[in-house]
């Protein structure tokens, strides 16, 4: 079968990549030709997306299961206000359609896992990975790396990101950079950390420049190089990855050679998935309906939220008597916190307050509770009305 040709109403669409001498109709016939998956339709994945569809890529796959919420139109400019509860992948759909009509969309509305990666991921020619979490970052470079599939790898926290190039032309893989994951929770999620709403998008950018040098095999890619963008300071570094040769996965003598329970690898695995008792064994969860009943009753709990001072800000219990001591500051003020009273733990989902339970159990507090699902919990069950973040 020949190439594919470039209709008029594409050699018009292209005509600025025509004259670019590295571009040309040949490398626009690679465009079209080339096969790329976005891994997460959020704050990175919406520029990628957006860009490689206009760049002319053929088909254009994008791996994502989750719906709009309004918290992400801050960054995530795939979608509107009126996609807000819409399936991410059906608005994605619709909005890269419109931008480019030649583009394949391909959806795979899904959680890439250990089970379906592989299969998913055979199919494209370039990897990009859009995700916001450890255990999918180290799926995605392992399959890239089992699979010989280049991996463009972008990540965001707060007013930093980085970009770099993995798993292509004997170079690091990000096992090399990270060969282990941080321990859960040493690293906040954007959620609680925050991030800057551009910040995804020069990030996002700057893969999708790297996924249309690869398709083109044009310039210098970020292979064994990790750029770092400060967008506070507005600067940029760079820093040297080697491959490492004894690197479990694209060493000499690899010790993985198949895909594995990334949870498990992470340290967030379910206690049921472990056959284990809950590690909520020292307090007791209770839901937003529950507390909300609890609290109209002669003797209340007292709430105890452990956030951060400006998620506070954002939304609060304090007309139902919560007192806020963020977790990092708990040991040093524990004495705040009443004895004679039964304690309800509460921070934005649930995870940073398990934290904190644990630690009041430790230092003898009793009639501990976690509130189930957190704050965003209260929200959904309970008053509906106050801000989501």
């Amino acid at each position: 079968m020949g190439k594919p040709e470039l209709s008029s109403k594409e050699l018009s669409r292209y005509a600025r990549h025509l004259t670019l001498p590295e571009v040309g109709k040949e490398g626009q016939v690679l465009l079209k030709e080339s096969r790329v998956l976005v891994v997460g339709a959020g704050g990175l994945g919406s520029p990628l997306a957006l860009y490689l569809a206009a760049a002319g890529v053929g088909t254009l796959g994008i791996v994502d299961f989750d719906q709009v919420d309004v918290t992400n139109l801050q960054r995530q400019i795939l979608y509107g206000t009126e996609d807000i509860g819409k399936s991410k992948l059906e608005s994605a759909h619709r909005r890269i359609s419109s931008v480019n009509p030649h583009v394949e969309v391909i959806s795979h509305p899904c959680r890439l896992d250990s089970q379906n990666a592989l299969e998913i991921l055979e199919n494209y020619d370039v990897i990009v990975d859009g995700t916001d979490n450890f255990p999918t970052r180290y799926l995605v470079n392992d399959a890239c790396v089992l699979l010989g599939k280049p991996n463009v790898y972008g990540s965001i926290f707060r007013w930093e990101g980085q970009v770099s190039v993995f798993g292509k032309d004997d170079g690091p893989c990000y096992r090399c950079l990270f060969r282990e994951p941080p321990p859960p929770g040493m690293v906040p999620s954007c959620a609680e950390a925050g991030v800057l709403g551009v910040l995804p998008g020069i990030i996002g950018s700057l893969q999708a420049l790297e996924v249309i040098k690869i398709v083109l095999k044009q310039g210098e890619s970020l292979v064994g190089r990790l750029l770092i963008f400060d967008a506070l300071e507005l600067k940029w570094r760079e820093m040297k990855i080697r491959r490492n040769p004894d690197c479990p996965v694209c060493g000499d003598d690899p010790t993985q050679t198949k895909l594995i329970d990334y949870d498990v690898f992470c340290g967030i695995e379910s206690a049921q998935s472990q056959g284990q008792e809950s590690p909520l064994e020292n307090f007791g969860e209770i839901g937003p309906i529950q507390l909300r009943d609890r609290l109209k009753s002669d003797t209340p709990p007292f709430v105890l939220d452990v956030r951060e001072v400006f998620e506070w800000d954002i939304v609060n219990l304090s007309k139902f008597g919560a007192y806020l001591i963020p977790l990092g500051e708990l040991q040093e003020r524990i004495s705040e916190i009443p004895r004679d009273r039964e304690i309800v733990v509460h921070c934005r989902s649930g995870v940073r307050s398990a934290k904190a339970a644990n630690i009041l159990s430790d230092s003898g507090f009793s009639g501990l509770y976690n509130l189930k699902f957190g704050i965003l919990g209260w929200i959904d069950e309970v008053d509906p009305d106050l801000p989501k973040y």
